[in-house]
C-alpha cells in the first residue's frame, strides 16, 4: 500500500474527501518526521512505538569490489510493535 492507497483508504473509513485525507496524512507524517528528529520517541499505544535509533560510524564494504568504505553516523527509527497489532497480525481463526 502506498501514500495514495493509504489516503484513500483514510477517505473512505472517514467519509470525507480525497483532498482532506491526504492532508491529513501529510499532517499526520509531518509531525511524526518532526518528533523523531527531535529526538522524541512516539508511543501509539497499543499499536506501537517508534524511536530514533542513531547508527555510529562503522567499516562497510562495497558488495562489487569488497573495498572497505565508511559508512558515515546516521540516524534511523526503529518500530516495536505494540501487543494489539502483534495479536491482530497474529491471529488465529
Amino acid at each position: 500500500m502506498n501514500k495514495n492507497e493509504l489516503a484513500r483508504a483514510i477517505q473512505e473509513a472517514r467519509g470525507c474527501t480525497q483532498i482532506e485525507a491526504t492532508e491529513l496524512l501529510n499532517m499526520f507524517i509531518e509531525v511524526l518526521t518532526e518528533q523523531l528528529s527531535k529526538d522524541n520517541s512516539i508511543n501509539l499505544q497499543s499499536f506501537g512505538t517508534l524511536k530514533p535509533w542513531p547508527q555510529t560510524l562503522r567499516d562497510g564494504r562495497n558488495p562489487k569490489t569488497g573495498a572497505v568504505v565508511t559508512i558515515p553516523p546516521r540516524i534511523s527509527v526503529k518500530f516495536r510493535p505494540g501487543k494489539y497489532l502483534l495479536d491482530a497480525l497474529n491471529k488465529q481463526e
